[in-house]
């Protein structure tokens, strides 16, 4: 029943934002991303939905909303969790690689969401690399969350690396992509004694493109906070529209 649920809204969301994008943005995408196979950790993501759009005056808007399943039951079979970020950033000029950024994070549970101001440097926009990442069809950007807002004393601040590239010499219609969060200053002596100081959370999804807007997607995960699994395969299919 959750999933009709999910998916109604979504086709809701889906039409909203293309009628609204006609007024409010100059370019963006939503892809969808269905996982029915997970590897070893059963709880894991199992849908996310990403959201971008380009905004006047230099604002732009990327979201992602991951959905968990509940523990030891089938891929797609019960869907009990949720987790969200929402970007707004605006360039500081218009040849600018520096967008400044607030991040707001909402999750399932209680007392456990989180709000960071920092900036993004897109490294691939910076004109000393522009021509090298160009050649290798590659982006890279950093997100660099300096002031994070949330119910822990300790001042938490983190590095996200976000990347994509595609191989038009191979097949155009293959891309890797996916992004690293760099924690530090997290305090978790006695709450999870075995993840690491500064722990990481990371995905890589290649993905093949196999009909109009429709891709295989293969995806390895890693989630240091974990106390065992820390690595997780997922295999699925993503809906891509653009605008």
């Amino acid at each position: 029943m959750l999933i009709r649920i999910l998916l109604c809204l979504l086709i809701i969301a889906v039409n909203f934002q293309i009628n609204a994008a006609d007024k409010n943005s100059s370019g963006g995408f939503i892809d969808v991303n269905v996982y029915p196979y997970l590897s070893d950790v059963d709880n894991d993501n199992t849908i996310t939905i990403n959201i971008g759009a380009k905004l006047k005056n230099r604002f732009s808007y990327f979201s992602l909303t991951n959905f968990g399943n509940e523990k030891s039951e089938a891929a797609l079979a019960d869907i009990n969790t949720f987790y969200t970020e929402q970007n707004v950033r605006w360039q500081i000029s218009e040849k600018s690689p520096i967008d400044l950024t607030l991040q707001m994070n909402f999750r399932s549970g209680d007392d456990n969401d989180r709000h960071r101001l920092g900036f993004r440097w897109r490294i691939n926009d910076t004109q000393i690399f522009n021509t090298v990442f160009k050649a290798i069809n590659l982006s890279w950007s950093i997100n660099f969350h300096l002031k994070q807002f949330d119910n822990v004393p300790e001042n938490v601040w983190q590095m996200e690396h976000v990347f994509r590239m595609t191989f038009p010499t191979i097949d155009n219609r293959l891309y890797l992509a996916g992004f690293i969060d760099h924690t530090f200053n997290e305090n978790l002596s006695g709450k999870i004694p075995e993840v690491p100081k500064n722990p990481m959370v990371g995905e890589i999804q290649l993905g093949y493109n196999i009909v109009e807007n429709l891709f295989v997607i293969a995806e390895y995960r890693v989630n240091q906070y974990r106390r065992s699994d820390v690595n997780n395969m997922a295999v699925g299919l993503e809906y891509l529209i653009k605008w």
